[in-house]
């Protein structure tokens, strides 16, 4: 019976160990679509007009300088994030009480037994309780990314979003931003600022031997988790 029950627990195993090797394997993807990079929309051509040179839909104004303004075109972001956060938090409590309720008396005399009076009480109560608490992080990020204008909006802000993917000896590092840049905000040099950008959305993550070492394994995650009870 025993030989059978191992037997049957062998496939619920094999599950089981199989979805760890997934989670441990689990990593950044190398590409993804959703930040995929933009082409340009496509112009038509211009129509057969005879002695014309000009076609307003293809034209490239002489007076205007390089920054992006429709789908397709590149803009550098300058990577500058740093945030700092810290939090302290301390409660002191405590209350003392004290009742003293004293005995009846009978015609004048008190209540005794043995010479000592039995219906005297008191009552003493305490309490305390002190608290603290204490959290500190911060991050940085620097770095440039170009990414490409996928959307132009009726205001003229322009949705952007682009990845870089950085593959090195032992592993791979992945940089991915989106967000909404205002066209005003461009540089004459054809960048923005990181903290420009309204609904940011930057990814910094990596892969391979060196992020590996950096990483619980699924063991030590378990018991720091939420899951365990102790």
């Amino acid at each position: 019976m025993i030989i059978h029950a191992i037997k049957s627990l062998r496939p619920a195993m094999l599950c089981a160990f199989a979805v760890l090797l997934s989670a441990c394997a689990a990593g950044p993807q190398a590409h993804d679509d959703a930040f995929a990079p933009s082409m340009p929309e496509p112009v038509a051509g211009p129509q057969a007009q005879n002695g014309s040179i000009y076609h307003s839909s293809n034209n490239r104004f002489l007076f205007e300088d390089l920054k992006a303004r429709r789908v397709g075109d590149l803009i550098t972001v300058i990577l500058d994030e740093s945030t700092n956060a810290k939090k302290n938090a301390s409660t002191n409590t405590s209350k003392d009480s004290s009742v003293d309720l004293p005995g009846p008396t009978i015609a004048g005399l008190p209540v005794t037994m043995g010479g000592r009076e039995v219906l005297n009480a008191s009552l003493d109560s305490e309490s305390s309780f002190s608290g603290s608490g204490d959290s500190s992080q911060s991050n940085s990020l620097s770095g440039n990314i170009t990414v490409t204008v996928a959307q132009v909006l009726s205001n003229g802000n322009l949705v952007v979003r682009g990845e870089k993917l950085l593959t090195l000896n032992n592993g791979s590092e992945i940089i991915r931003i989106s967000g909404i840049v205002r066209s005003h905000d461009v540089t004459p040099e054809n960048t923005v600022e990181s903290t420009q950008i309204a609904n940011a959305n930057i990814t910094y993550s990596g892969r391979g031997a060196i992020a590996d070492s950096n990483r619980q394994g699924w063991l030590a995650r378990f018991f720091s988790g939420p899951l365990w009870p102790f």
